[in-house]
């Protein structure tokens, strides 16, 4: 149980890592977009090489932004059906949802690792700019890893032990708090 706590802080910060790269590649992409605005305004011809570049980073946001929204319970899940389960085979149903998360993290790893392993073709972005299809193809196996290191979080990643009145009244606490003088 020792083990578990710096686990779960590894997980917390390689999330906090994860955050920052999103956010990164948005704004990259988001910059390449404005350069290619603002090329066509002033000079009214086109950069060739700025939609193809921008697109290389979208592999990396839908990936990444898939283990963000899994350690914050955002995934798809049966809240509703579950709920009405009885309480053990609620804990029957977490333990299978975490399983199947588990083999999927795993699958990524291993295929994504030899998806890596086979990219050779280089994205031909210009005559000047070429990059390897491995930028792309590393973040299949990045995302299996930290799915799986974010599996220390045990239930906590998954929605159907929240309790609802709970939460109701954290919300009503917070709110009464913050409109006091």
């Amino acid at each position: 149980m020792s083990l578990l706590v710096p686990l779960r802080r590894l997980s917390d910060g390689v999330n906090q890592v994860a955050i920052v790269l999103c956010v990164a590649c948005i704004l990259t992409m988001l910059g390449i977009s404005f350069t290619a605005f603002v090329y066509k305004l002033v000079t009214g011809s086109t950069l060739s090489w700025t939609y193809s570049l921008a697109r290389l980073f979208l592999p990396w946001i839908g990936f990444l932004s898939m283990t963000i929204s899994l350690r914050y319970g955002e995934h798809v899940a049966m809240t509703l059906l579950v709920r009405s389960l009885p309480r053990v085979l609620l804990t029957v149903a977490a333990g299978l949802c975490l399983a199947v998360i588990a083999l999927f993290g795993l699958m990524l790893v291993w295929y994504g690792w030899i998806f890596f392993e086979g990219a050779n073709q280089v994205y031909m972005v210009s005559d000047q700019i070429q990059i390897s299809a491995k930028f792309t193809a590393i973040v299949i196996p990045i995302s299996g890893v930290i799915i799986l290191l974010h599996l220390v979080q045990g239930f906590d990643l998954l929605e159907h032990f929240i309790d609802d009145d709970t939460v109701i009244d954290e919300l009503i606490e917070t709110a009464d708090g913050e409109n006091r003088p």
